[in-house]
Protein backbone atom coordinates (compact mmCIF):
# COMPACT_ATOMS: atom_id res chain seq x y z
CA UNK A 1 0.00 0.00 0.00
CA UNK A 2 1.35 3.50 -0.84
CA UNK A 3 2.13 5.86 1.62
CA UNK A 4 -0.30 8.14 1.29
CA UNK A 5 -4.15 6.29 2.21
CA UNK A 6 -7.10 6.73 0.01
CA UNK A 7 -9.26 6.96 2.47
CA UNK A 8 -7.28 9.65 4.67
CA UNK A 9 -9.47 12.56 6.57
CA UNK A 10 -12.90 10.19 5.43
CA UNK A 11 -15.09 10.69 8.25
CA UNK A 12 -18.90 8.64 8.73
CA UNK A 13 -22.34 10.03 9.49
CA UNK A 14 -25.81 9.45 9.81
CA UNK A 15 -27.71 10.65 7.14
CA UNK A 16 -31.56 9.88 7.87
CA UNK A 17 -33.55 7.73 10.11
CA UNK A 18 -37.08 5.64 10.31
CA UNK A 19 -38.39 3.40 12.07
CA UNK A 20 -41.26 1.22 12.37
CA UNK A 21 -43.71 0.89 15.20
CA UNK A 22 -46.12 -1.83 15.51
CA UNK A 23 -49.89 -0.88 15.40
CA UNK A 24 -50.76 -2.77 18.38
CA UNK A 25 -50.71 -0.73 21.40
CA UNK A 26 -50.48 -3.17 24.51
CA UNK A 27 -51.36 -1.93 28.77
CA UNK A 28 -50.18 -2.69 31.57
CA UNK A 29 -53.73 -3.84 32.64
CA UNK A 30 -53.60 -6.30 29.37
CA UNK A 31 -50.00 -7.90 30.58
CA UNK A 32 -51.08 -8.27 34.47
CA UNK A 33 -54.25 -10.62 32.99
CA UNK A 34 -51.22 -12.78 32.54
CA UNK A 35 -48.77 -12.11 35.46
CA UNK A 36 -49.54 -11.45 39.27
CA UNK A 37 -48.61 -7.17 39.01
CA UNK A 38 -50.34 -3.91 38.21
CA UNK A 39 -50.35 -0.71 36.67
CA UNK A 40 -49.02 1.10 39.37
CA UNK A 41 -46.20 -1.17 40.15
CA UNK A 42 -45.24 -1.47 36.64
CA UNK A 43 -44.83 2.48 35.98
CA UNK A 44 -43.18 2.84 39.55
CA UNK A 45 -40.44 0.13 38.67
CA UNK A 46 -39.34 0.71 35.47
CA UNK A 47 -41.44 3.79 33.57
CA UNK A 48 -43.61 1.78 31.44
CA UNK A 49 -47.15 2.55 30.68
CA UNK A 50 -47.43 1.26 27.26
CA UNK A 51 -45.86 -0.80 24.88
CA UNK A 52 -46.47 -2.39 21.38
CA UNK A 53 -46.65 -5.89 19.91
CA UNK A 54 -46.69 -6.92 16.45
CA UNK A 55 -49.20 -8.69 14.64
CA UNK A 56 -48.56 -12.19 14.13
CA UNK A 57 -47.88 -12.48 10.71
CA UNK A 58 -45.28 -9.17 11.59
CA UNK A 59 -41.35 -10.54 12.10
CA UNK A 60 -38.11 -9.14 12.40
CA UNK A 61 -37.77 -8.91 8.74
CA UNK A 62 -40.78 -7.37 7.72
CA UNK A 63 -40.30 -4.22 10.59
CA UNK A 64 -36.51 -3.99 9.49
CA UNK A 65 -37.73 -3.60 5.62
CA UNK A 66 -40.20 -0.96 6.79
CA UNK A 67 -37.74 1.09 9.32
CA UNK A 68 -35.45 1.03 6.33
CA UNK A 69 -37.36 2.02 3.75
CA UNK A 70 -38.33 5.06 6.19
CA UNK A 71 -34.33 5.64 6.68
CA UNK A 72 -33.15 5.37 2.65
CA UNK A 73 -36.16 8.18 2.11
CA UNK A 74 -35.10 10.36 4.68
CA UNK A 75 -31.56 10.03 3.34
CA UNK A 76 -32.26 10.70 0.18
CA UNK A 77 -30.16 7.53 -0.96
CA UNK A 78 -31.68 4.64 -3.10
CA UNK A 79 -31.87 0.91 -1.87
CA UNK A 80 -29.18 0.54 -5.02
CA UNK A 81 -26.95 2.62 -3.75
CA UNK A 82 -26.58 0.57 -0.36
CA UNK A 83 -23.33 -1.82 -0.44
CA UNK A 84 -23.57 -3.04 3.05
CA UNK A 85 -26.43 -4.23 5.21
CA UNK A 86 -26.43 -4.80 8.88
CA UNK A 87 -29.08 -5.89 11.31
CA UNK A 88 -28.73 -6.16 15.02
CA UNK A 89 -31.28 -8.45 16.47
CA UNK A 90 -31.31 -10.76 19.06
CA UNK A 91 -35.09 -12.23 17.96
CA UNK A 92 -34.88 -13.03 14.09
CA UNK A 93 -36.16 -16.82 14.57
CA UNK A 94 -34.39 -18.83 11.89
CA UNK A 95 -30.84 -19.39 12.57
CA UNK A 96 -30.18 -19.18 8.84
CA UNK A 97 -30.36 -17.30 6.52
CA UNK A 98 -29.77 -14.09 8.55
CA UNK A 99 -32.40 -11.61 8.38
CA UNK A 100 -30.00 -8.53 6.63
CA UNK A 101 -29.89 -10.60 3.38
CA UNK A 102 -33.83 -10.97 3.29
CA UNK A 103 -33.83 -7.44 4.29
CA UNK A 104 -31.86 -6.34 1.61
CA UNK A 105 -33.38 -8.29 -0.77
CA UNK A 106 -37.10 -6.76 0.43
CA UNK A 107 -35.86 -3.27 0.31
CA UNK A 108 -34.09 -3.64 -3.68
CA UNK A 109 -30.87 -3.51 -3.31
CA UNK A 110 -28.15 -5.09 -5.76
CA UNK A 111 -26.73 -7.70 -3.17
CA UNK A 112 -24.47 -5.90 -0.93
CA UNK A 113 -22.96 -7.40 1.96
CA UNK A 114 -25.31 -8.74 4.81
CA UNK A 115 -24.99 -9.98 8.11
CA UNK A 116 -26.45 -9.69 11.42
CA UNK A 117 -25.19 -8.57 14.25
CA UNK A 118 -26.51 -10.39 17.92
CA UNK A 119 -25.20 -8.52 21.06
CA UNK A 120 -28.50 -8.18 23.00
CA UNK A 121 -29.62 -4.49 23.83
CA UNK A 122 -26.13 -3.41 22.60
CA UNK A 123 -26.38 -4.06 19.31
CA UNK A 124 -27.73 -1.27 17.82
CA UNK A 125 -24.79 0.72 18.78
CA UNK A 126 -22.48 -2.11 18.13
CA UNK A 127 -23.81 -1.81 14.30
CA UNK A 128 -23.75 1.77 14.22
CA UNK A 129 -19.72 1.40 15.33
CA UNK A 130 -18.92 -1.40 12.79
CA UNK A 131 -20.78 0.71 9.83
CA UNK A 132 -18.84 3.99 10.86
CA UNK A 133 -15.64 2.18 10.96
CA UNK A 134 -16.76 0.45 7.40
CA UNK A 135 -17.52 4.12 5.77
CA UNK A 136 -14.04 5.31 7.39
CA UNK A 137 -11.94 2.41 6.05
CA UNK A 138 -13.82 2.84 2.41
CA UNK A 139 -14.84 -0.56 2.51
CA UNK A 140 -18.34 0.74 2.12
CA UNK A 141 -20.30 3.86 0.61
CA UNK A 142 -23.40 3.69 2.65
CA UNK A 143 -24.45 1.29 5.29
CA UNK A 144 -27.98 0.61 6.33
CA UNK A 145 -27.97 -0.17 9.82
CA UNK A 146 -31.14 -1.60 11.67
CA UNK A 147 -32.13 -2.66 15.34
CA UNK A 148 -35.16 -4.53 15.50
CA UNK A 149 -36.94 -6.95 17.93
CA UNK A 150 -39.65 -9.15 18.36
CA UNK A 151 -39.63 -9.92 22.08
CA UNK A 152 -43.23 -10.47 22.26
CA UNK A 153 -42.75 -13.74 20.96
CA UNK A 154 -39.10 -15.07 22.92
CA UNK A 155 -40.84 -14.04 26.32
CA UNK A 156 -43.20 -15.57 28.80
CA UNK A 157 -46.36 -14.07 29.17
CA UNK A 158 -46.99 -15.72 32.42
CA UNK A 159 -43.19 -14.50 33.57
CA UNK A 160 -43.75 -11.82 35.88
CA UNK A 161 -39.57 -10.73 35.56
CA UNK A 162 -39.60 -9.72 32.15
CA UNK A 163 -43.03 -9.85 30.05
CA UNK A 164 -44.08 -6.16 31.34
CA UNK A 165 -40.32 -4.91 30.17
CA UNK A 166 -39.94 -5.65 26.47
CA UNK A 167 -41.63 -5.38 23.60
CA UNK A 168 -41.35 -5.08 19.52
CA UNK A 169 -40.23 -2.88 16.94
CA UNK A 170 -37.21 -1.60 14.55
CA UNK A 171 -35.83 1.68 13.76
CA UNK A 172 -32.92 1.93 11.31
CA UNK A 173 -30.15 4.65 9.82
CA UNK A 174 -27.90 5.08 6.99
CA UNK A 175 -24.70 5.61 7.52
CA UNK A 176 -22.24 7.54 4.35
CA UNK A 177 -19.11 9.65 4.23
CA UNK A 178 -18.98 13.37 5.75
CA UNK A 179 -15.98 15.68 6.34
CA UNK A 180 -16.79 15.78 9.67
CA UNK A 181 -16.62 13.27 12.19
CA UNK A 182 -20.53 13.14 13.34
CA UNK A 183 -19.92 9.15 14.80
CA UNK A 184 -17.42 9.84 17.37
CA UNK A 185 -15.33 6.52 18.51
CA UNK A 186 -16.77 3.54 19.80
CA UNK A 187 -16.26 2.77 23.51
CA UNK A 188 -17.62 -0.90 24.01
CA UNK A 189 -17.03 -3.79 25.60
CA UNK A 190 -18.40 -7.17 27.79
CA UNK A 191 -18.85 -9.19 30.67
CA UNK A 192 -19.48 -12.58 30.32
CA UNK A 193 -18.53 -13.67 34.21
CA UNK A 194 -22.58 -11.94 33.80
CA UNK A 195 -23.36 -13.88 31.05
CA UNK A 196 -26.43 -15.74 33.05
CA UNK A 197 -27.89 -12.29 34.24
CA UNK A 198 -29.82 -12.20 30.62
CA UNK A 199 -30.25 -15.41 29.33
CA UNK A 200 -32.12 -18.30 27.06
CA UNK A 201 -33.59 -20.77 29.57
CA UNK A 202 -32.61 -23.68 27.13
CA UNK A 203 -30.46 -24.38 24.19
CA UNK A 204 -32.27 -25.28 21.04
CA UNK A 205 -30.45 -28.77 20.86
CA UNK A 206 -31.60 -29.35 24.59
CA UNK A 207 -35.40 -28.24 23.75
CA UNK A 208 -35.53 -30.58 20.56
CA UNK A 209 -33.76 -33.75 22.50
CA UNK A 210 -35.28 -33.94 25.51
CA UNK A 211 -38.55 -34.88 26.92
CA UNK A 212 -41.21 -32.72 28.52
CA UNK A 213 -39.32 -29.76 28.25
CA UNK A 214 -40.64 -26.22 28.13
CA UNK A 215 -39.39 -24.34 24.95
CA UNK A 216 -37.15 -21.76 25.26
CA UNK A 217 -37.41 -18.18 26.67
CA UNK A 218 -35.58 -14.96 27.76
CA UNK A 219 -35.32 -14.68 31.43
CA UNK A 220 -33.60 -11.96 33.41
CA UNK A 221 -31.93 -11.26 37.07
CA UNK A 222 -33.42 -8.09 36.98
CA UNK A 223 -31.13 -6.97 40.32
CA UNK A 224 -28.18 -8.15 39.14
CA UNK A 225 -28.52 -6.24 35.81
CA UNK A 226 -29.96 -3.07 37.06
CA UNK A 227 -26.98 -2.83 39.49
CA UNK A 228 -23.93 -3.33 36.77
CA UNK A 229 -26.11 -0.95 34.06
CA UNK A 230 -25.96 1.95 37.45
CA UNK A 231 -22.75 1.96 38.38
CA UNK A 232 -20.84 0.74 35.37
CA UNK A 233 -22.47 2.35 32.65
CA UNK A 234 -22.06 5.68 34.07
CA UNK A 235 -18.52 5.00 34.25
CA UNK A 236 -18.75 3.95 30.41
CA UNK A 237 -20.91 7.39 29.47
CA UNK A 238 -18.18 9.06 30.73
CA UNK A 239 -15.77 7.78 28.70
CA UNK A 240 -17.50 7.65 25.60
CA UNK A 241 -17.59 11.48 26.65
CA UNK A 242 -13.75 11.47 27.02
CA UNK A 243 -12.80 10.04 23.79
CA UNK A 244 -14.80 12.02 21.79
CA UNK A 245 -13.58 15.29 23.84
CA UNK A 246 -17.03 16.62 24.61
CA UNK A 247 -18.18 17.59 28.07
CA UNK A 248 -21.42 16.48 29.18
CA UNK A 249 -22.97 20.54 29.32
CA UNK A 250 -21.95 20.21 25.13
CA UNK A 251 -24.28 17.84 24.74
CA UNK A 252 -28.44 18.61 23.41
CA UNK A 253 -30.05 14.81 24.35
CA UNK A 254 -28.79 11.69 26.28
CA UNK A 255 -30.06 8.46 24.48
CA UNK A 256 -29.61 5.73 26.34
CA UNK A 257 -31.10 2.76 26.45
CA UNK A 258 -34.56 2.20 27.12
CA UNK A 259 -33.78 -0.24 29.64
CA UNK A 260 -36.07 0.87 33.06
CA UNK A 261 -36.71 4.75 33.35
CA UNK A 262 -34.84 4.38 36.90
CA UNK A 263 -31.37 3.33 35.34
CA UNK A 264 -32.01 6.12 32.74
CA UNK A 265 -32.52 8.27 36.18
CA UNK A 266 -28.95 7.63 37.84
CA UNK A 267 -26.87 7.33 34.59
CA UNK A 268 -28.62 11.36 33.40
CA UNK A 269 -27.42 11.91 37.17
CA UNK A 270 -24.00 10.98 36.94
CA UNK A 271 -23.35 12.96 33.83
CA UNK A 272 -23.86 16.09 35.40
CA UNK A 273 -25.96 16.98 31.76
CA UNK A 274 -26.91 21.14 31.61
CA UNK A 275 -29.96 22.12 32.86
CA UNK A 276 -32.60 21.20 30.24
CA UNK A 277 -30.91 18.59 28.27
CA UNK A 278 -33.59 16.68 27.11
CA UNK A 279 -32.91 12.57 28.08
CA UNK A 280 -34.74 9.91 25.94
CA UNK A 281 -38.13 8.30 27.88
CA UNK A 282 -39.47 6.25 24.94
CA UNK A 283 -39.68 3.31 27.69
CA UNK A 284 -43.37 4.88 28.72
CA UNK A 285 -44.96 4.23 25.35
CA UNK A 286 -42.51 1.80 23.90
CA UNK A 287 -41.26 -0.55 26.49
CA UNK A 288 -37.58 -2.23 26.26
CA UNK A 289 -37.40 -3.15 22.50
CA UNK A 290 -33.67 -4.08 23.30
CA UNK A 291 -31.55 -3.46 19.98
CA UNK A 292 -34.46 -1.28 18.13
CA UNK A 293 -34.17 0.71 21.33
CA UNK A 294 -31.89 3.47 20.54
CA UNK A 295 -33.27 4.54 17.10
CA UNK A 296 -37.01 4.49 18.55
CA UNK A 297 -35.87 6.63 21.22
CA UNK A 298 -33.60 9.00 18.38
CA UNK A 299 -36.82 9.02 16.75
CA UNK A 300 -39.26 9.97 19.61
CA UNK A 301 -36.51 13.14 20.42
CA UNK A 302 -36.60 13.95 16.86
CA UNK A 303 -40.35 13.63 15.92
CA UNK A 304 -41.33 15.58 19.49
CA UNK A 305 -38.76 18.54 18.77
CA UNK A 306 -37.20 18.13 22.21
CA UNK A 307 -33.97 17.74 19.55
CA UNK A 308 -33.11 18.41 16.53
CA UNK A 309 -31.15 17.09 13.13
CA UNK A 310 -27.41 18.04 13.69
CA UNK A 311 -27.75 18.19 17.57
CA UNK A 312 -24.64 16.56 19.81
CA UNK A 313 -26.16 13.27 21.56
CA UNK A 314 -24.58 10.47 23.37
CA UNK A 315 -25.87 7.08 22.40
CA UNK A 316 -25.29 4.50 25.14
CA UNK A 317 -26.87 0.96 25.08
CA UNK A 318 -26.14 -2.09 27.35
CA UNK A 319 -27.85 -5.28 27.97
CA UNK A 320 -27.34 -8.77 27.27
CA UNK A 321 -23.88 -10.52 27.06
CA UNK A 322 -23.70 -8.42 29.57
CA UNK A 323 -22.39 -6.38 26.82
CA UNK A 324 -22.67 -2.40 26.16
CA UNK A 325 -21.28 0.33 23.52
CA UNK A 326 -21.65 3.93 23.20
CA UNK A 327 -20.74 6.85 21.03
CA UNK A 328 -21.07 10.71 20.41
CA UNK A 329 -23.04 11.73 17.57
CA UNK A 330 -24.56 14.58 15.39
CA UNK A 331 -28.39 13.42 15.08
CA UNK A 332 -29.59 12.73 11.17
CA UNK A 333 -32.69 13.76 9.32
CA UNK A 334 -36.24 11.85 9.79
Amino acid sequence: MGAISTTQGRQSKMLGLGVHRPERIVTNDEICEFIDSSDEWIQTRSGIKNRRFADPEENVVQMSISAGRKALEASGISAEQVDTVIVATSTHLELTPQAAAKVAHGLGTKGPAAFDICAGCAGFCYALAVASDLVKAGTSQYVLVIGAEQLSVTTDPYDRTTRFIFADGAGAVVVGQSDETEIGPAVWGSDGSQSDAIVQTIDWYDYITKADVERPWIRMNGISVFRWAAFEMGKAAQKVLDVAGIKADELHAFIPHQANSRITELLAKSLNLSDGTPVANDIAETGNTSAASIPLAMEELLRTGKAKAGDTALLLAFGAGLSYAGQVVKLPKL
